[in-house]
């Protein structure tokens, strides 16, 4: 029978008392130490971040600037050719300002390379090839002897020489002016050697092999990849000449 209360109502079976709560964890403050290690590992990843944002903008962002700018300078002197053709051996090919010309290798797959006067940095970083001044003053392709010296940058700022490892002996080199393609082939490379050995630009590349005067080029640039520490160096000789025709028809090792 079912209990009643005081007040004549009947009740069930009695509720057992609610729980109580939990207590609250207790949280400890962090040691100062945990803190700095906290605060360091942050620093780490923002360090981190922007490290690689540096990487990014040297390696690519730089190489896309550069090739803008490359193109548009090709342009000119395509265009200035185009408006006043020279004749094939004057001295009218020479135009130190705007670019002498074209240097297309094969092997690198890097397109055609406008060559311009000097080596400094602020022109190379343009994404083009210059020809040395100092120290040791380069030769011309059309000059009678001498030794053609170029350089480029390997990485970043267009990289155009960034494949010359992948340049062998007997790959062609060619040098295209306005009214002249001058094709090279290639006889020795030297992977690595002090950037201070200026003997690999003289007139007569002794360290090559060769040792009487001709119509030497040398492509110079930085190694190992990512480094300025050593220079990389790819000696080639002057093979041939072929005339431009009017339709600019590329000489075989182009096709």
């Amino acid at each position: 029978m079912a209990a009643r209360t005081e007040h004549g109502g009947q009740t069930g079976t009695p509720r057992p008392p609610a729980p109580e709560p939990a207590p609250a964890p207790v949280r400890r403050p962090r040691s100062r130490g945990a803190a700095v290690v906290s605060v360091f590992g942050e620093l780490l990843i923002t360090a981190g971040v922007v490290l690689g944002l540096f990487v990014a903008y040297s390696l690519w962002w730089t190489n896309v600037l550069a090739d803008r700018e490359a193109a548009r300078q090709g342009d000119d002197v395509r265009h200035h050719w185009a408006q006043a053709p020279g004749r094939d051996g004057t001295p009218r090919t020479f135009d130190s300002k705007d670019g002498i010309g074209f240097l297309h290798v094969p092997a690198m797959k890097n397109g055609e390379v406008l060559v311009k006067k000097g080596t400094d940095t602020a022109s190379l970083n343009d994404g083009i090839a210059g020809y040395y001044t100092e120290p040791v003053k380069s030769a011309l392709p059309w000059d009678e002897k001498g030794n053609f010296t170029l350089a480029a940058h390997r990485d970043g700022h267009g990289a155009k020489f960034h494949n010359i490892h992948k340049i062998k002996k007997g790959d062609a080199i060619v040098f295209e002016t306005r009214d002249t393609w001058y094709i090279y082939k290639v006889y020795k490379e030297l992977p690595k050697t002090s950037k201070y050995n200026v003997d690999v630009l003289k007139p007569v590349p002794e360290e090559s092999g060769k040792t009487t005067p001709g119509r030497y080029l040398t492509l110079t640039t930085c190694t190992p990849i990512f480094t300025s520490d050593y220079r990389y160096i790819v000696w080639a000789q002057l093979d041939r000449t072929e005339k431009v025709d009017t339709n600019r028809t590329p000489p075989p090792e182009l096709r």
